[in-house]
């Protein structure tokens, strides 16, 4: 089973796949944003004119999507496609100078790939308190909400045929995080046992 958690930086997306990953013997498959930004000499947290954001963005599904295809079939990760079309559209703003026809076959793309490399969708929404960290992208609450409402939309879209799980905001705690995905993981295989 392939699970993907979605939702804005800084929401503990990489410590509960992590945990997860401790408690069912899937394997945590780490992506990086960051370090593809580094590699092409750009900083995640300074802005960028579209041409060159949705350039890195291709950039970073490309480098993910490697990292998936090793791990096809069974694999946690910190990352979607669905995050990558949601830090594409959040840097559109009315005047920004943009290819729709580039757009539209970026946001294709990530769909494609949601759909090939995840079962299950979980989108992490903000609500933990926010810690900076050099070198990560910025610790702006309105963008982060953003983000979180542009996920929720696009894992609606009915081009998405992953089974999603939205985890309510005000659950923080990790224990129930990490319960919420244990449950959803066992129905799902228990849905499994009786259609074979």
């Amino acid at each position: 089973m392939s699970i993907g958690l979605c939702g804005s930086h800084r929401t503990g997306k990489t410590t509960l796949a992590d945990l997860v990953s401790q408690k069912t013997g899937i394997p945590f498959v780490r992506t990086s944003t960051s370090e593809v930004f580094r590699e092409h000499g750009l900083d995640p947290s300074r802005p960028l004119d579209f041409k060159k954001r949705l350039w890195i963005q291709h950039k970073i599904l490309e480098a993910a999507e490697k990292v998936w295809n090793a791990k096809r079939g069974r694999f946690i990760t910190d990352r979607t496609p669905i995050d990558m079309a949601a830090y594409a559209l959040a840097d559109i703003q009315g005047s920004t100078d943009i290819s729709f026809t580039g757009l539209e076959e970026y946001i294709s793309r990530c769909f494609d790939a949601t759909n090939k490399f995840f079962r299950v969708l979980v989108l992490v929404q903000p609500g933990i308190p926010l810690v900076h960290e050099e070198g990560k992208a910025a610790l702006n609450e309105g963008y982060l909400e953003h983000l979180n409402f542009l996920m929720l939309g696009l894992c609606n879209d009915e081009r998405v045929s992953s089974k999603f799980l939205r985890l309510p905001r005000e659950m923080t705690a990790i224990e129930d995080r990490v319960d919420s995905i244990l449950q959803e993981i066992n129905e799902i295989g228990d849905k499994d046992k009786k259609v074979r």
